[in-house]
């Protein structure tokens, strides 16, 4: 383990200095660029080599109805999640919204493994800590290619730690062992969900790294506005 280790962090450091010498100036919003791009290199071989085949695998040998399943009990747990963070925002109406989901689903739904509320017609708050930091006015900082986790930036990489802090997991499962596991099969079902958006993202563009880099940074703006027009000095 320390020895595949030691050759990422090599592979990073070449990568890191190849990058220096070909990549233009930085963006605005990616002053890290050079190390963001040898971080995504380092992405696509240990996802591409290790973590895609792996999920792969699993979408392929899992029946339908058990991905469905865990996809929405997972799905449960971010709408716990979500109720916080609609709190936090002050958003009373969707905090009502999301907590509904999750009493109908948890008592109803046997544990969010059945999504009774989307079949319902209520809707799914999806909100995060990084939009709640982002709503309180605090800047999203420098994006960052995090491998295996993806695109984020200082700010909702910030999220991603309190969001883990936040998981119900943390509180319910008691037992260690068991709760690792379902962080697991939690992982194992974000990353089964993507493997449809990544096939667009290699017959699309030109350079996957800034076509990314734009759509999540878009995104995520998008979102912490509510979808409001972006103010002219912040449109790229």
């Amino acid at each position: 383990m320390m020895r595949l280790l030691n050759r990422l962090c090599a592979a990073g450091a070449v990568l890191l200095v190849a990058g220096c010498a070909t990549v233009g100036p930085a963006s605005k919003d990616d002053p890290l660029e050079p190390w963001n791009r040898a971080m995504y290199e380092v992405h696509q071989v240990v996802d591409g080599k290790i973590v895609k085949p792996a999920v792969q695998a699993y979408v392929d040998v899992t029946p339908r109805p058990i991905q469905s399943g865990i996809r929405n009990f997972f799905g449960n747990l971010d709408d716990v999640v979500s109720v916080m963070n609609d709190f936090l925002q002050w958003k009373l109406d969707k905090a009502g919204n999301d907590m509904g989901r999750v009493m109908i689903n948890s008592f109803f739904g046997l544990g969010g493994i059945i999504d009774i509320a989307s079949e319902a017609g209520i809707e799914r708050g999806d909100q995060d800590f990084g939009l709640t930091f982002g709503k309180w006015g605090i800047p999203q900082g420098p994006y960052l290619f995090i491998p295996v986790i993806g695109p984020s930036t200082v700010r909702d990489g910030t999220g991603l730690i309190a969001r883990a802090y936040a998981s119900p997991l943390s509180y319910v499962v008691v037992d260690v062992p068991t709760r690792n596991i379902l962080y697991g099969i939690g992982f194992i079902n974000y990353r089964a969900q993507a493997l449809d958006a990544e096939k667009l993202v290699d017959q699309a563009a030109i350079d996957p790294y800034t076509f990314i880099r734009r759509a999540y940074l878009q995104r995520r703006a998008y979102l912490v506005r509510d979808g409001k027009p972006a103010p002219p000095d912040e449109e790229e």
